[in-house]
């Protein structure tokens, strides 16, 4: 593994293990609302930000020096560095071109609610 794939592992990890720290951060509050247990123990600060901290630095501890995902994240990234991505010329006609037939395609669509809506109305009258 060299050097850069060392550092956008580590960057990957960190970010996903900051994520989680928040999913758990925001579960604890809602299941607050739910559970009493929970309630009473989100009184306490260490409980309330200690949980999703060691929760997040655990994952990122386990994932960091887990040499299975260490092989399996740099095998990821040697196959990303393979991609050949198109040009940027390509990627904005595309882009156009889907933007367009989104928009032809909301209007079909509106014109047919539209008048399914008034053939249902006159049935209804």
């Amino acid at each position: 593994m060299d050097k850069t794939n060392s550092k956008i592992i580590t960057i990957s990890f960190v970010s996903f293990a900051a994520l989680i720290g928040f999913t758990v951060s925001t579960l604890l509050k809602v299941f607050s609302g739910a559970f009493g247990v929970i309630a009473k123990a989100m009184n306490f600060d260490l409980f309330r930000h200690g949980v999703p901290v060691v929760v997040a630095l655990g994952l990122f501890i386990y994932l960091q020096f887990n040499g299975k995902v260490l092989t399996w994240a740099d095998e990821v990234i040697g196959e990303v560095k393979k991609i050949v991505w198109p040009p940027l010329k390509d990627t904005k006609g595309m882009t156009i071109i889907v933007v367009v037939m989104v928009l032809i395609s909301s209007v079909i669509v509106s014109v047919f609610d539209m008048f399914s809506g008034f053939v249902l109305n006159q049935l209804m009258k």
